[in-house]
């Protein structure tokens, strides 16, 4: 039995076990992945907006922080996947058959990237379909690659691929671009990225490499074959909540649903960072609502005279 059981170690979740392990309580930490960070491994660009530090990329921002989660007393174990959670008991069964009890459970499992589930989505992964723009534009320089999405992040990849790729081709399924005004600007008055809206990518296909993408635009009878030797896929997050689903409130799109103490529906049980975050998705709002939880966690427990 412990005090607090926090599945997932980005930086929500370390945040809410640094400040558990400030506050004396018997923390454990359970991580799926070989190591912490959750999504900043994904942040290839600078990170200037996380107040107090700075950092190159999402990784050495993680770097600072498991340096520091280093220096406490609490447990954390990686490469420990959760097969099932029962939460009105707060008891976690891991794949390798351990069961676990808490008093009080974190749920801080973070988002992943949304799929299209098209064909060569998968079996193209590291053959031209790409994790990063800003990581891997030199393996398609020169090329023709397309990038589907209408966000931020979409516009943004479409942008830095442009100074270094022939040619880029953005699509969007929506009659218009959902990024910031500023990046919608620079995409259309940028001659080397040609944008199609109300357009759908069908299937990526090729040989040992992407060779061609099939894409279906509005209104049109069949899909048009156009050739490119890169695609990057920016069309949104989607929460990780698989296992908590029917025993607590989510929202539509399958996010938890807190209170300002990040409290979920379920007694004892608290939801941290992106996972409960649609709206504000940030690293300082999942830092700051792990502490949250920890102190409010901490209240409780020395009420009850635990």
């Amino acid at each position: 039995m412990h005090d607090v059981i926090i599945i997932g170690a980005g930086p929500a979740g370390l945040s809410a076990a640094l400040w558990c392990d400030e506050l004396g309580l018997d923390t454990l930490v359970i991580e799926q992945a070989s190591e912490v960070g959750g999504q900043l491994l994904r942040v290839h660009n600078r990170v200037e907006n996380y107040l107090g530090a700075r950092a190159a990329n999402g990784r050495e921002l993680r770097d600072l922080f498991a340096a520091q989660a280093e220096e406490r007393d609490f447990d954390l174990w990686t490469e420990a996947e959760v097969e099932s959670v029962d939460l009105k008991s707060r008891r976690v069964r891991l794949r390798s058959g351990e069961e676990l009890q808490s008093i009080a459970l974190v749920i801080a499992t973070g988002v992943r990237r949304r799929r299209l589930g098209v064909p060569g989505e998968t079996e193209f992964e590291g053959r031209g379909v790409l994790e990063s723009g800003q990581l891997e534009h030199e393996k398609v320089k020169g090329e023709d690659v397309l990038v589907v999405g209408g966000g931020d992040a979409a516009c943004e990849n479409a942008l830095l691929l442009a100074e270094s790729c022939a040619t880029v081709t953005l699509v969007h399924r929506g009659r218009n671009l959902g990024a910031r005004p500023e990046f919608a600007e620079r995409i259309r008055s940028d001659h080397r990225i040609t944008v199609f809206t109300e357009t759908t990518l069908q299937s990526i296909t090729g040989g040992e490499r992407v060779e061609s993408v099939e894409l279906l635009r509005a209104g049109a009878l069949k899909p048009m074959r156009m050739a490119v030797r890169g695609v990057l896929i920016r069309v949104g997050v989607e929460p990780n909540t698989e296992l908590f689903r029917g025993q607590l409130h989510t929202d539509e799109r399958g996010y938890v649903v807190v209170t300002g103490e990040q409290e979920t529906s379920a007694e004892m049980v608290f939801a941290v960072g992106d996972v409960s975050n649609p709206l504000a998705p940030t690293v300082s709002g999942a830092t700051g609502a792990g502490a949250t939880a920890a102190k409010v966690i901490a209240s409780r427990l020395n009420a009850s005279g635990n």
